[in-house]
This record gives structure tokens, sequence and C-alpha cells, in this order.
């Protein structure tokens, strides 16, 4: 697909609504173009079975190339990441997570924790939240289904504390300017081998907790609770400054026309969770999401090949911006005023999209497929 008319169509989209000045339909480049990026991101070789690394790439825009950094050998399939000063990276393993590995900006292994040592039944979720004083990881007891948040020595990753999560299956968790903790409970139970059942008893839920205690503040549910709760970003409008939650969410119902039908996107204002849009990618299954322009959230689809806008000025549209065979991690990528553009990961490479700026499209620098997830690195 032709990005850049892609992009065109965006833009004269938001200009006739009135959210964007013409003016940015001319925008080319900058000086932060010309400047490298660098991603923490998790990957394995192209085929299925090939071992995992997690690493450092390293964009060059005025090159137009993608390297290599650094990359670690990681005990499994990795899911959530967490930039380090230095340019290091924190990786937990794949849920049921058994392991969390962290490594310096030379890609030297520092620490690596067994969780199965901590406990015969709890293991990791999927994420780690980052505190002032302590990581947050998501975690499953799986005698009992019930969501815990383990409270961890940033400096030693040795569990201090273990709370309730405030429902089933947590799976991200995120701080607010309070430093308080949001979680995404799923609500799906799942067994050790990571199968889902009695998904009828479904329960996902929104849960705000005092980030000291871990006692609960506040919860949240959507009418339909076959809506998986997962992925979360904040993002800021600076025009309104007012602070929105986007929650990323996977359809579980049993009919592939009510999954596909399902909207993928949940928008919390700090009061009220609600389904701001129907728009979706025709699966059901927002894999990602990241804050963009002006207090929106981009969404990525692997299973649809598609990354969508959404704007709190038209909140009732999804607005494709990428459309690429296996669009899955984002990250944001400032760019040129006026910010919010993103990094987006694909089948055949990195695709930069900003709203003021021209597309670009970096291929991988060796046969490799991304995994789920990838964040900047300063």
């Amino acid at each position: 697909m032709n990005i850049e008319l892609s992009r065109r169509r965006f833009l004269l989209s938001l200009a006739a609504l009135g959210i964007l000045p013409h003016a940015a339909l001319a925008a080319g480049s900058s000086d932060q173009e010309q400047q490298k990026t660098l991603i923490g991101a998790a990957w394995r070789g192209p085929n299925t079975g090939d071992a995992y690394y997690a690493g450092v790439l390293a964009a060059d825009w005025e090159r137009k190339t993608l390297d290599i950094r650094y990359q670690v050998a990681l005990p499994g399939r990795p899911h959530g990441l967490v930039p380090e000063a230095g340019g290091g990276l924190l990786v937990n393993g794949l849920r049921p997570g058994t392991w969390l590995l962290r490594c310096d900006g030379n890609g030297k292994v520092l620490q690596q924790v067994d969780v199965s040592a901590e406990s015969a039944s709890v293991r990791l979720s999927g994420h780690i939240a980052v505190g002032s004083e302590f990581l947050y990881t998501t975690e499953i007891d799986y005698k009992n289904d019930q969501g815990r948040i383990g409270v961890r020595d940033r400096h030693s990753l040795k569990k201090l504390d273990e709370w309730a999560s405030g429902g089933i299956e947590p799976h991200q968790a995120l701080l607010d300017d309070a430093g308080n903790l949001v979680v995404a409970n799923g609500g799906v139970r799942r067994t050790l081998a990571d199968k889902k059942h009695d998904l009828q008893r479904m329960d996902s839920s929104l849960v705000r907790l005092d980030g000291r205690s871990g006692r609960q503040l506040g919860l949240w549910k959507l009418d339909d609770q076959r809506l998986s709760l997962r992925h979360l970003a904040w993002s800021r409008s600076p025009e309104s400054d007012k602070t929105y939650l986007g929650i990323a969410m996977q359809a579980e119902h049993d009919s592939a026309e009510l999954r596909a039908a399902a909207p993928n996107l949940a928008v919390f204002d700090g009061d009220t969770l609600r389904t701001p849009t129907r728009d979706n990618d025709g699966h059901g299954y927002a894999g990602d999401i990241v804050a963009a322009y002006n207090g929106g959230f981009v969404l990525s689809s692997n299973k649809g090949g598609v990354a969508k806008l959404w704007h709190p000025g038209e909140p009732d549209k999804l607005l494709t911006i990428v459309e690429m065979e296996e669009s899955y991690a984002l990250a944001d990528w400032h760019g040129p005023n006026p910010g919010g553009g993103v990094l987006l990961a694909t089948a055949a490479g990195l695709v930069r999209w900003h709203i003021a700026a021209k597309p670009v499209f970096l291929p991988w620098p060796k046969p490799m497929a991304l995994d789920n997830h990838w964040v900047l690195v300063a």
C-alpha cells in the first residue's frame, strides 16, 4: 500500500473535521528526522521455533537503515519490555512467565530471576510498571485464578510484597500522575499451559490501586464482559488539558461474527470507562496501543494488518493510517510539531508515521520476526 497516499487522505479527513490545520498537509522533513532513534525490541528468527532475542535497534533516518545495536539471547519467548538508563532493558517472559531478565546498554546480562522459585503457583502475566521506588509486575496465581501484583525492588528485582490486582488475569499496569497503579484485568481464566477456559465467566475490569499499599481505590467495568481489557497507554491533550487512558481490547465472544463486530478501544477519562466507537479491525483484536496526536491513540492489529488512529475530536471514528501485514508493536515518535507520531513494526520492517511528516519505511536488518511490543530507549 502507498502509505503516503494513505497519510494525505487521513490528513484531509482531519482538516475537513476542523481537527487539523490544512498547513500540516505540506509539512516536510525537520532536523529531528535526521537523528537516530533507538528502540528496545524482542524478536526471533524468521521461522517458528527459532531462538528469541531482546536488544536495541538503531533507526537512522538519514541513511534509511535499521541496525542491531546489541542483542541478548533469551531463555524463552518474551512479552513486556522496559527501557532503562544507559540503554539497557528489563524483559519478562511470556505468560505464564517464569523469568525476568535485565541487561545493560552493551547487551551484558546483569540479572536473571527465576520466578518459579518464588512460588509454586504464581507466574508473570505480561508487563512491568515502573514506579519511583518499586517495579510492579502483573501476575496470576494459577491455583485460584486470582490476579496478583508483584511489588519488586527496582535494583535487585526481588519480590517485596504481593497485592491483589482486584480482578482476574491482570495484563498491563501503568502509574497515574498521583503514583497510583491502574491495572487492566483481562478477565480470562487460563491454565498453566495458557489454555483459556470458562469464558462464560469472564470478568474483565479496570482497577486503580494505591501505589504504596495496594488498597483498591476504584473499579470500572464495561457492560460486555467478553471484551478483554489488555494494553494501556496515557495520552494528554494540550488543547483541553485532559488526560485519557486508552485500553486496547481483545474480543473473546463465542462466535466469529460477534468478535468481528466488537470494538477495539475503550477510553477512561478518570471517572468513566466507555467504548467511544464501534469502528474496529474486523477481527476484534487490538494488539498494541500508544499515545498519538493531541490526546489520541493509535491501535494495531496484526490479524487485520492495520494501524488505526482515534482522536477525541472525532470520538466515534477510527481512521486507518497504515495497512501492512503483521502490524503489531507500537512506540511513540515525537518528530516535528504537532507531536504524536508512531513507530510501527510490521512483517517487512519499521514504519514511521507522523501527522505532519512524510512516512518512512525501514526494512529489518536481517530476516526476523518482531514480537508483540517495543519501546523507545533514551
